[in-house]
């Protein structure tokens, strides 16, 4: 099975810029004017998930809260430390999560929508779930 996340954005290129230069997703692919959208799928070279975000003429309306989380995992200790490193010298603001597990286990950001990221360094080491 494949997975996607599409999401609506109002600002599609500090989103594009946000999880390339942040969380070093790679863009896999977009598409321009497509029946008044554009958009781009973000992720990683050979897996089976990816983020899609749009932008049209129509504003997104986000409604979410505290809980509502993207979780990424690092499997490797140089690519969890670039990740915050990108984090510091962007100057990307580190919230506090409303859950407690993630206090200890992770590090929470938010996208230029609002959104949280958490980047935890619990999967070092592992290739999967």
């Amino acid at each position: 099975m494949i997975f996607r996340i599409a999401r609506h954005t109002n600002d599609l290129q500090r989103i594009i810029q946000f999880y390339t230069e942040i969380l070093q997703l790679k863009v896999l692919g977009g598409f321009n004017a497509h029946e008044g959208y554009d958009g781009v799928f973000l992720g990683q070279e050979g897996q089976s998930w990816h983020l899609e975000f749009t932008s049209s003429a129509e504003k997104a309306d986000h409604r979410f809260d505290e809980d509502d989380l993207l979780v990424f995992y690092p499997t490797t200790q140089q690519e969890f430390e670039q990740i915050l490193n990108s984090v510091i010298a962007n100057q990307v603001e580190v919230v506090k999560p409303k859950n407690p597990y993630w206090i200890s286990n992770g590090v929470l950001i938010k996208d230029p929508d609002g959104h949280g990221v958490v980047i935890s360094g619990l999967r070092i080491g592992e290739h999967g779930l």
